[in-house]
């Protein structure tokens, strides 16, 4: 994968494969990574970032579930393309709220005024990047 990189935080909340699940599903949304891409080897990728490659595997097979990759054994892991945004339920429209609301509260115990929050977000969502 030239160009755009995956990094573990081995101090993160989240679990590696979550990591380079949100990793790779944010570099497909935003664009870094086209319908056809294709992804590192599970193994390639594993010594990359110093993990064992189960937690790539499941990173990939959880992507794969979701539909974002074309998985199968023997090839290499591709961006799949999606024709249209999946219909956004209440159960994940109110996990993501959780999400948000903790990660605001994170970002204010760490001196983040409610303008900062807001540009970093309405540059998150517009797909531009932040400046943190």
């Amino acid at each position: 994968m030239p160009g755009p990189t995956i990094r573990i935080d081995p101090r993160a909340q989240a679990p590696a494969y979550r990591q380079v699940v949100d990793q790779i599903r944010t570099l497909i949304v935003e664009g870094a990574l086209g319908p056809g891409a294709e992804l590192p080897s599970v193994r390639r990728l594993a010594t990359d970032l110093g993990v064992h490659f189960n937690t790539v595997a499941e990173a990939y097979r959880t992507l794969a579930e979701g539909g974002w990759l074309e998985v199968s054994h023997g090839r290499a892991a591709r961006v799949r393309e999606r024709s249209s945004a999946p219909k956004l339920e209440k159960q994940t429209e109110r996990r993501f709220r959780e999400r948000l609301r903790h990660l605001v509260a994170e970002m204010r115990a760490e001196g983040f005024t409610a303008a900062q929050i807001a540009d970093e977000l309405a540059a998150a969502a517009s797909h531009r990047g932040g400046s943190l």
